[in-house]
């Protein structure tokens, strides 16, 4: 049995279903105690002993959580003693050193296991690469790590966590099976999203009953997750990796590249939304609201609000925990305000904003892999954002002259086809094999860009066939009325709820037979292994 992914027989028809059986016969008491012993055997298939990592980080943000309640108990006690402000401000200052000491050591250690796991090949390789551009003897051997699943997600959670208690925006939990279960609920532990601690944590230990409603609304998420995960990403796995691992030998054109990072974009939409989609009914069937990741992607009119849109709970990570304390750092405060008596409103806090947004990009290539393509992709939407906010002025001074109003549908629609372009190129560096690869694929797709392959049937010796192209259109549309409705404020899952059973029923079970019938599954097609669990 696979235990490698949410949309497995594994998970769905057994892991899934005895934890529901257990957490519903046990009383409440004993339910956190499911989830909890669930999650981490769950943590175990998949990672087996490299759990302890994970076991450590959460031990450590637990008892320095812990530490730093009573370095402000302390505080305020001393306080309390104190005879003049002045002797109270000194106590203060002592121990806020003190707690940002607790924190910053356990966040670098944190930072410093995910780093060592993940990222250490990466930077020895180009420190031998210097070393040899020096002409230097010097040569480090490169060690092999294991990391568990999902260290990315969970040591950022780790990281929230610890920063929120010393910002007291949350209280130390006293409760390490609390702070654990937060860590590694079951369905978050693979691909996120990435939770706060206000967000699960209460929700999680509280044992609430299974409810009629919430098990039918978590299957009804879960079967629309694996009808986009099923029939559209693993059909199109196929032909995306001929187009992106075989560019060279194939001798393909710009147009068949253009098409890879087109379908690359919509796979890899498909899978992860589809995985967050199974993520949410699981944690629905037992009453927790897992956060949202995506908010219809692909109905951004910029770059900047693609991000607010796609992978929510990292985009937001990145603005509260590096953008918002790198633009209200001292420095950088004395820069806007010097900056804004010469630059104006709209420039003065540009100079700042520029940094913080290279600072977020940079660890957001860096977040999702240890390669150069990753670190070019974060600085491909760095430029774009910060063009972006530096000619807007500009842009509604020329939509201005030429009569253009941004709220007519002409020019929503070419902002949005626009702004997904330019998604559709992050994607094909996103997706490239390297650097030096990317810059392969962007040069063919600006140099030899041609239409004449996707229409002369050459396409279809690369993995796909008419036959996939029709079930592909069908369930694209399906997903694009979803999504418009929801953009139009629709709320579709209530609305078919509050259909009669009659009609609701056959729905849910059409949505199965569909699955069954047009899954990409057997024969040539093999399921995509989670792609962000790499990250």
């Amino acid at each position: 049995m696979r235990f490698n992914s949410y949309i497995s027989l594994a998970y769905l028809g057994i892991f899934l279903p005895i934890v529901l059986i257990a957490y519903g016969i046990l009383p409440k008491k004993i339910r956190p105690f499911v989830l909890l012993g669930a999650s981490l055997a769950l943590f175990w298939f998949m990672s087996e002993f490299l759990v302890a990592y994970f076991i450590l980080s959460t031990i450590l943000i637990y008892l320095s959580a812990l530490w730093l309640d009573k370095l402000k108990a302390k505080q305020k006690a001393l306080s309390a003693l104190a005879e003049s402000k002045e002797e109270k401000k000194a106590i203060k200052k002592a121990s806020k050193n003190k707690q940002l000491a607790v924190v910053v050591v356990c966040i670098l250690i944190n930072i410093g296991i995910l780093a060592v796991l993940k990222y250490s090949p990466f930077f020895l390789n180009n420190l031998n690469l210097i070393f040899s551009l020096a002409k230097s003897d010097i040569s480090i051997d490169i060690p092999k790590f294991l990391a568990p699943i999902g260290i990315s997600f969970y040591t950022l959670q780790a990281v929230s966590y610890i920063h929120d208690v010393y910002k007291e925006k949350i209280e130390a939990d006293r409760n390490l099976g609390r702070v654990a279960l937060f860590m590694c609920f079951f369905p978050i532990i693979m691909e996120g999203p990435i939770c706060r601690y206000s967000d699960t944590a209460q929700k999680l230990w509280s044992g609430e009953s299974l409810k009629y409603r919430n098990v039918t609304f978590g299957i009804q998420k879960i079967l629309f997750g694996m009808m986009k995960k099923m029939v559209i990403a693993d059909r199109l796995n196929l032909i995306v990796t001929n187009i992106f691992k075989n560019h060279e030998a194939l001798n393909l054109d710009g147009g068949i590249v253009a098409l890879g990072a087109l379908l690359y974009t919509i796979e890899l939409y498909a899978e992860f939304s589809g995985t967050i989609d199974v993520v949410i009914g699981s944690g629905e069937m037992f009453g927790i609201s897992i956060p949202e990741n995506f908010r219809q992607p692909f109905f951004a009119k910029s770059i900047s609000e693609f991000w607010q849109r796609w992978h929510i709970t990292l985009g937001t990570w990145f603005k509260d925990y590096i953008f918002y304390p790198v633009t209200m750092s001292e420095n950088l405060k004395k820069l806007t305000k010097k900056a804004r008596q010469k630059l104006g409103r709209h420039y003065g806090p540009m100079p700042a904003t520029i940094i913080a947004f290279f600072c977020v990009w940079f660890c957001n290539g860096l977040w999702h892999g240890a390669g150069w393509q990753y670190i070019m992709f974060g600085m491909y939407h760095f430029v774009l954002i910060s063009i972006g906010s530096l000619v807007l002025p500009l842009s509604n001074n020329v939509l201005g002259k030429l009569k253009i109003d941004r709220n007519k549908l002409p020019y929503k629609i070419f902002t949005i086809v626009r702004t997904f372009l330019f998604v559709c190129i992050g994607e094909l560096i996103f997706n490239s094999s390297g650097f030096y690869d990317s810059i392969s694929l962007l040069k063919i797709l600006f140099t030899d860009f041609s239409l004449k392959t996707l229409f002369n049937g050459s396409i279809f010796n690369l993995g796909i066939d008419h036959y996939d192209l029709l079930i592909l259109a069908v369930t694209l549309v399906i997903v694009f009325i979803v999504s418009f409705s929801k953009e139009k404020g629709k709320n579709v899952r209530e609305e078919i709820a509050a259909k009669p059973i009659f009609v609701r029923w056959p729905i849910y079970i059409g949505l199965i037979v569909f699955i069954v019938v047009f899954g990409a599954y057997g024969g040539s097609y093999a399921p995509i292994d989670p792609i962000y669990a790499n990250f």
